[in-house]
């Protein structure tokens, strides 16, 4: 099959050459002192940083869901890709980890260069944040596969760590303290029934305002996945555990660090949810129960530390702007969480 006859068949190698171009700008200039080899090889490569005793690599794959779909409507697409990367980082601090690279996915078909240079740019964005590589990626345009204009996005981070100073949560005992980190709206879950409530049900565009969040449709569901390094890793020897509050709320994320023998109190009351949420809840008559099993409803992660380390943690948080509240505490018995109303 010649070039001419690829592109009628869905795929341009003019374009993806171009993007390829653009890509390659935004990876270098996402290089550290870790990186090795070319930008554009085969595969990307990055040292183990020095000084390490015992170093674990941490590793995760993850996505942002339907949250694409957002993008899509709004015609914005860089902030997905930064989404990407603070929903991973955020995957590996749990265990203490320190991101050095970052490898990303792109499938789709039909875009433009310049929404696949949109998307990327928002990974390499995020990547500098955090002083971490874009070690490399892959961009597939798959016509068949995906409907013209669509497109899924994915991404792994490699962490390291000391292997003595991995949290597991086993560290957790009764008496420890939940500190809860406030999130920046969905972050990247829940967006299936959100957009079925307010695009279908409620009939909103994404340039109408949302309810009483003073904010529209597109600012709202488009609100960066908030990255809790900076806020965190100053304080993380003082650290029992930490739960990212993805896909399963907070009730099947913080069960996911407790050791055998505790259980979590959440007391319901100690915060109070974001105008998101409550629009959500009654523009949709989603359920309690369900709320809880599905959003964050306003809080992106939980830290599980004795009591005498909340004011540190408090302060740490706060020198980088995010928001902190005692939410509840660590309790002897069945493994477990449940709320205090």
């Amino acid at each position: 099959m010649n070039e001419r006859q690829y592109a009628a068949a869905g795929v341009d190698l003019v374009s993806a050459d171009q993007a390829k171009a653009r890509i390659a700008v935004l990876v270098a200039g996402t290089r550290t002192d870790l990186s090795v080899g070319q930008v554009g090889a085969f595969g990307g490569m990055v040292r183990v940083p020095p000084g390490l005793r015992r170093p674990v690599l941490v590793l995760s794959t993850d996505g942002v869901g339907t949250k694409v779909l957002v993008a899509l409507e709004a015609g914005r697409f860089d902030t997905v890709g930064e989404d990407l990367v603070n929903h991973s980082v955020n995957d590996i601090l749990v265990h203490g980890a320190t991101p050095v690279a970052f490898m990303d996915y792109v499938a789709g078909a039909g875009l433009t260069v310049q929404q696949i240079a949109g998307i990327v740019e928002g990974v390499a964005r995020g990547c500098r944040q955090h002083e971490m590589a874009l070690a490399g990626g892959e961009t597939a345009q798959m016509p068949g596969l995906y409907q013209p204009g669509n497109f899924d996005l994915a991404g792994t981070i490699i962490g390291v760590v000391e292997e003595d100073q991995a949290l597991h949560g086993d560290g957790i005992r009764p008496g420890d303290v939940l500190l809860g980190y406030q999130s920046t709206g969905l972050h990247t879950n829940g967006y299936t029934l959100a957009r079925r409530i307010i695009f279908q049900q409620q009939q909103l565009q994404v340039g109408d305002r949302l309810g009483d969040t003073g904010q529209t449709v597109a600012e709202a569901l488009l609100a960066v996945h908030r990255s809790y390094l900076s806020a965190v890793m100053p304080v993380i020897s003082r650290i029992h555990g930490l739960a990212h509050i993805t896909g399963g709320g907070i009730a099947g994320n913080l069960v996911r660090v407790l050791p055998a023998g505790v259980g979590a109190a959440v007391e319901a009351r100690s915060w109070h949810w974001p105008p998101l949420f409550r629009f959500i809840q009654e523009a949709g008559g989603v359920s309690l129960e369900e709320m809880r099993d599905v959003f964050n409803l306003g809080v992106g992660l939980i830290a599980v530390l004795p009591q005498d380390a909340v004011a540190v943690a408090e302060a740490a948080a706060r020198a980088a702007g995010v928001p902190t509240w005692v939410m509840g505490a660590i309790r002897p018995g069945t493994r477990g969480v449940r709320f205090i109303e």
